[in-house]
């Protein structure tokens, strides 16, 4: 993998920079290990993610959340995928293959992966919903945006057990920083559990 490297003249020193490392179209290149900050409840804040802070709930949503019971409801518990949001919020590495053309997410947890053409393809037509959605990445600059709808009701957001339905709409941004950090942010947006979107981010390294 092709890097480039920047000198800064410091006093008495000279600093050498790491330059993003690219694709062979110029777009940046997210391949690799990456180890994520463990999310279990998206709206929090603390060292390693920012969440929105309180949700603003509709009644079905609210309702929905304040029924949810770990030990009736985790569908982890028999071995059923976590879901997109749930698998980037796992304490366990992922590894992305990119090319020009797509990407592919493998989870160590739950050994599941997910492949997001990114070629700039819309979503189609008629699409049965999945624990995982379907996916349509583009690029906005420098930074990969993901674009998922077509959700099951059948997972949760997170290990706390914030809801969705099928009307769940995720929008994730890549944005390589340097040669060793993504920031990562995923915006969330369901009108029939929440009353308005919102947004959580948090540093892959």
């Amino acid at each position: 993998m092709r890097k480039l490297w920047s000198l800064f003249l410091l006093p008495g020193s000279v600093l050498l920079v790491a330059e993003i490392p690219r694709l062979p179209n110029g777009k940046p290149d997210l391949n690799g290990v990456w180890e994520r900050p463990y999310v279990p409840d998206m709206a929090r804040s603390g060292k390693d993610q920012e969440g929105p802070g309180t949700l603003s709930f509709t009644p079905w949503g609210a309702q929905t959340f304040k029924n949810y019971d770990v030990a009736k409801f985790d569908y982890t518990g028999h071995c059923l995928p976590q879901g997109l949001t749930r698998s980037m919020n796992s304490p366990f590495p992922i590894e992305i293959f990119q090319t020009t053309k797509r990407m592919a997410v493998l989870y160590e947890a739950w050994n599941v992966f997910h492949v997001i053409p990114t070629d700039g393809r819309g979503h189609p037509k008629d699409t049965n919903p999945t624990w995982m959605g379907n996916s349509a990445g583009g690029w906005d600059g420098d930074t990969l945006v993901v674009d998922t709808t077509a959700f099951n009701e059948r997972t949760n957001l997170d290990t706390v057990g914030h809801p969705h339905s099928d009307q769940l709409h995720v929008t994730e941004r890549y944005t390589r920083t340097d040669d060793k950090h993504i920031a990562y942010e995923v915006t969330i947006e369901d009108p029939k559990t929440y009353t308005k979107p919102w947004k959580n981010t948090r540093v892959f390294t």
